[in-house]
């Protein structure tokens, strides 16, 4: 028998329930920050452009600021991370190069797919094309100890922040000057070289954050269309974001928090292995930074009505506030899980969890067809509080059918192709026996850990 016909996919009786759970509720959140993408224009950072910025609309906005901006994503890139451990941890020392040749060929696979969400399923803001290129380099650094994973993921986080002091040093030089150099122009003087370029790229910034009315019509307009003009228009927008993007920002942003992840996981922590007193610690830290900060960072925002530096500004300690929020949110998810409360709910939550590549792929097209010119054509339309009756929806859907699927199938579709195409060879996909009940806890986690 060859190795590739030892190794298999992980079982369910082998999955760990707790990272399930936790994988559901960063998949949902991820829908609560993304659907903002989907429905409205340029309102993800600056909600003046589009869906509103009074009343519930601004209330929303500061909601999402506070508890889960960056958090929902970062949960998922750490849980991403750990997976790495679990799925490089089944391979016996003879069979390591063949597990080796598995995991990058389901990041590969995993690239693929993200290509083909992001032009074929149109949208923009796929994370698996990420994460498939990360995996890659984060699964170098798998066999480091849990403090050097965090010294790595501090360096990783001190360099997206020193990078986004100096973008807000560069934008407020281009600003200041362009800001003199007009009025030089206005005066009928000649402009130099670098007023020139000041104002070109001040006018930049300006029309990648601030939307036009006549901006955002043209946007409606485009995004009503049939599939293939929207297909067609969103072509350099997703190759900007799968360029210079994740260059930009994504790259060292979803590598450090897989890091932070593999820590998490040998620290027992993402398998609610710890004491209550060690989770109730960790959030009162956690939120107790984190909150504070993104309070700051966002009254900072409102304060100067939501102007172009003050954004770039907010960058400053923008992943202070989110690493130490995702650190209370994993802390308060852990602590419910250990408490068996709503014990239907987390079953339903881990189904989720089990099933995340096939509930993301369909939050993109329940979302697009609600939104875009192939469907509703809501684009654009609703109020950004009015979002969330949406979201609220898909939530409800998806805690529903994930668990009925699971009682019938052993993975979701998705899942179930993934780990064909990743082991050359057709996996089983219905259950030939009644599913074993989703524990809160796997058997080794029940002791906890001070």
């Amino acid at each position: 028998m060859s190795n590739q016909e030892v190794i298999k996919p992980t079982a369910g009786t082998e999955r760990i329930a707790a990272m399930d759970i936790t994988r559901g509720i960063a998949l949902f959140g991820i829908l609560l920050m993304n659907i903002v993408g989907f429905g409205l224009y340029k309102a993800y950072f600056d909600p003046t452009n589009n869906g509103g910025a009074t009343g519930w609309n601004l209330n929303v906005w500061w909601m999402n600021n506070l508890f889960f901006e960056g958090t929902m994503r970062g949960m998922f890139s750490m849980l991403f991370g750990a997976g790495i451990l679990i799925f490089t941890a089944r391979s016996l020392e003879k069979k390591g190069a063949t597990v080796t040749d598995l995991f990058f060929r389901r990041l590969l696979w995993m690239v693929l797919f993200g290509i083909v969400h992001c032009y074929l399923f149109l949208w923009s803001g796929d994370i698996l094309y990420c994460y498939g290129l990360v995996g890659m380099f984060a699964f170098s650094f798998r066999h480091l100890v849990p403090k050097h994973l965090i010294i790595g993921t501090t360096v990783l986080l001190l360099t997206t922040t020193a990078w986004g002091i100096s973008d807000y040093y560069n934008a407020k030089k281009y600003y200041e000057t362009s800001m003199v150099a007009n009025q030089k122009k206005s005066r009928g003087e000649t402009l130099n070289k670098e007023e020139t370029k000041a104002i070109e790229q001040w006018e930049g910034k300006v029309k990648e954050f601030k939307a036009t009315p006549e901006q955002l019509q043209d946007e409606i307009s485009a995004k009503t269309k049939g599939y293939w003009s929207i297909a067609m228009y969103s072509i350099p927008g997703n190759q900007l974001v799968q360029t210079f993007f994740i260059y930009r920002y994504n790259f060292l942003d979803t590598l450090a928090m897989m890091l932070m992840g593999m820590a998490f996981f040998k620290m027992h922590i993402l398998k609610a292995a710890r004491s209550n007193r060690f989770y109730w610690f960790m959030a009162l830290i956690g939120y107790g930074i984190g909150i504070t900060v993104n309070y700051y960072e966002t009254l900072h925002i409102v304060s100067n009505n939501f102007s172009i530096l003050s954004i770039y500004q907010s960058w400053w300690t923008y992943d202070v506030g989110r690493v130490a929020t995702t650190c209370g949110h994993i802390a308060m998810i852990m602590l419910f899980i250990k408490s068996g409360w709503l014990s239907f709910l987390q079953k339903s939550l881990a189904a989720v969890g089990q099933m995340a590549f096939t509930n993301y792929i369909m939050h993109t097209i329940i979302c697009n067809y609600i939104f875009l010119g192939y469907g509703l054509s809501m684009f654009g339309k609703l109020q950004r509080y009015e979002l969330y009756y949406i979201v609220a929806g898909i939530w409800v859907f998806q805690l529903i059918i994930s668990p009925i699927w699971l009682k019938y199938f052993l993975f979701g579709p998705l899942e179930w192709l993934w780990r064909s195409l990743t082991y050359w060879k057709i996996q089983p996909l219905r259950r030939t026996e009644k599913p074993a009940v989703i524990p809160t806890l796997v058997p080794e986690t029940q002791t906890a850990v001070n």
